[in-house]
């Protein structure tokens, strides 16, 4: 029996056919694509437990496609797996709620050990909370990742948008931070932990143009989520 199954778009033939082989000893199921263009309806035909991108591909790149899959399934997990190593790519890539970033070249032993560490990842909340809600003077689409005010529509990444989730949904409780990096990172390290910092600030200026909702920082404990 397959452990997960895994949507692999990658056109380097020589290396995808390493790791796809490599995979597929240690009991993973791989589906192939080499051409960016045709990823998405490969995506929505085999439904994988998870998604492998380049993201130098012929005719749409990863970031186009990651984009894509997050439309259609925002909860799959994503890893990039590029030579593009710059800091904007790797933030870029994030910035579509990938899970992980991998720069080439690589051993295969990372990517397993990568692997398994996102499909052991929890899902972000059990709670359900409708498709829009109304925040303030906010629209939030959960399904889309949107932020909506009158005067500024905005996409938000997949991690922003489940951290802005989490925190609605415990709204004027007290959320430790120790909770939120487990739900929506997989673990509580320093570098998840710096992380969480940025996508609090980023999250505050996106809903700085309504003042009666405020992300407050309990020192020491966590974050307060309230709207006045």
């Amino acid at each position: 029996m397959s452990k997960a199954k895994i949507l692999y778009v990658e056109d380097e033939i020589f290396l995808a056919k390493i790791v796809s082989e490599t995979l597929q000893s240690r009991g993973y199921e791989v589906v192939m694509e080499e051409d960016g263009g045709k990823a998405l309806k490969k995506f929505q035909e085999t439904s994988p437990d998870l998604c492998i991108l380049d993201i130098m591909l012929p005719n749409k790149d990863g970031f186009a496609i990651a984009d894509g899959i997050r439309e259609i399934s925002p909860d799959v997990p994503i890893i990039f797996l590029s030579a593009k190593s710059g800091v904007d790519d790797v933030v870029n890539g994030f910035k579509t709620g990938a899970n992980d970033y991998i720069r080439k070249p690589f051993s295969m032993e990372e990517l397993i050990v990568r692997i398994e560490n996102v499909l052991k990842q929890p899902a972000a909340t059990n709670d359900t909370l409708t498709d829009e809600v109304k925040i303030g003077e906010f629209h939030f689409h959960v399904r889309r990742q949107t932020l909506n005010h009158p005067q500024e529509k905005r996409k938000l990444s997949y991690r922003e948008s489940e951290l802005l989730k989490l925190l609605y949904i415990k709204r004027d409780q007290v959320l430790e931070r120790r909770d939120i990096l487990n739900l929506l990172w997989g673990s509580d390290s320093f570098f998840n932990s710096r992380n969480l910092d940025v996508y609090i600030t980023k999250l505050r200026n996106y809903l700085k143009p309504d003042p009666t909702i405020q992300i407050i920082t309990i020192k020491g404990i966590g974050y307060r989520f309230v709207h006045n």
